[in-house]
């Protein structure tokens, strides 16, 4: 998994498709002859798994990429019994600096969405980091999405491009996700970039499904504070959950959490025995502490509930786009009463999920690439 910012919760379209490059008008010209009956057809989400560090936050290219993912992974996770799968897509993957595309990558990702869909599986592409905007900065610049004008054209331009690759596809078995994990310096500032983003996208697709998540790095925290389009029912809401986050990122080397290495419990209070604090810095104290907060299942209820509300009222699908907890270090029987709480919750108010990951930090699969303990509990129906 990656970090995030958890610290935070205490036109004219020819001009673009010039510039943009990559055959875009050759794609429209294919796009699928029955757009106009699948708009009637519901895209389904249900239990699904992030296909992560592959077509995003990797720098593996060339074979070693396209070996890292291939067909028998879809046919693993349509298995495993999960209907869904999120693929992160960075930018620097797909686009050079002037927006024309790579190929390779473009066919990679082609192949991965109709692996998917020949195993039954629906495919949320979900735009994971641009040149201006990286959740966990690590872009080796600063992030001027807010406050550069130019970059807000800019992510409207590869998501035009995007959906020239992308609207061949029926509306029932693809959805775009505009941005993961967004930290805009006012709640206001990323509703707006939601609002010019969608507007730009519904040009040509007013029935394609598009995820938006809350701001602060699609907190439930924030959630109150999101707004969508008004009228427009082929959204789908989303916020991602990773607390408490001693319980889901125990261990793990990027985060807080991996500052205390005593025992933690769930549910109840993580650090029940306080008395280490006596040991361990000052500074890292005071980070552990913001952390050591009681949880269990009608907590984490409570925290979804405004959530689950305001999805109703809207009319509109809700989606846990991302959850997991780091496995290397906390004692299984823990963690699974975590997993075990929290997918209950997802199943009593029908919220649809997708577990980070499938590979990687987080997996769903031992190192043969069998199932481990998870899917059974993920995709308990």
């Amino acid at each position: 998994m990656k970090r995030f910012f958890y610290f935070m919760l205490s036109l004219s379209l020819p001009v673009f498709m010039a510039s943009c490059g990559g055959g875009a008008s050759k794609q429209a010209e294919q796009k699928n002859d029955s757009t106009q009956v699948e708009q009637f057809e519901k895209f389904k989400l249900g239990n699904g798994v992030n296909v992560s560090h592959w077509l995003s936050q990797s720098d593996r290219r060339g074979e070693e990429r396209a070996k890292q993912i291939v067909k028998a992974d879809f046919d693993s996770i349509a298995a495993m019994g999960f209907d869904h799968v999120r693929i992160p897509v960075d930018e620097v993957q797909l686009y050079d600096d002037s927006l024309n595309r790579h190929q390779d990558a473009f066919e990679l990702l082609k192949n991965a969405i109709d692996w998917a869909i020949e195993d039954g599986l629906n495919v949320i592409v979900d735009l994971h980091v641009i040149r201006s905007f990286h959740f966990n900065n690590e872009n080796g610049r600063p992030n001027t999405l807010f406050t550069d004008p130019a970059a807000q054209e800019n992510m409207v331009k590869v998501w035009l491009d995007l959906q020239q690759f992308l609207m061949v596809y029926p509306n029932d078995r693809v959805a775009y996700e505009l941005l993961n994990e967004v930290s805009a310096p006012t709640h206001e500032a990323w509703n707006q970039l939601i609002e010019k983003n969608v507007k730009a996208l519904r040009a040509l697709e007013p029935n394609r499904m598009i995820v938006v998540g809350s701001n602060w790095a699609q907190t439930i925290a924030a959630f109150d504070s999101l707004r969508v389009p008004e009228g427009d029912k082929n959204l789908i809401v989303s916020f991602h959950y990773y607390s408490p986050l001693l319980i889901t990122h125990y261990g793990a080397p990027w985060s807080d959490a991996s500052l205390y290495k005593g025992k933690v419990t769930y549910p109840g209070l993580p650090i029940a025995d306080t008395s280490c604090y006596k040991e361990m810095k000052p500074e890292d104290v005071a980070k552990i502490r913001v952390h050591n907060v009681a949880y269990n299942r009608d907590s984490m209820a409570r925290d979804m509930m405004h959530a689950i509300e305001m999805a109703k009222d809207w009319g509109l699908e809700l989606y846990c786009g991302e959850f997991g907890s780091y496995p290397r270090f906390i004692d299984q029987e823990t963690r699974l009463k975590w997993y075990d709480d929290l997918v209950s919750i997802f199943r009593q108010y029908n919220i649809n999920n997708a577990h980070w990951c499938y590979k990687g930090d987080f997996p769903v699969v031992k190192e043969d690439g069998s199932a481990n303990e998870l899917p059974a509990i993920l995709t308990r129906k």
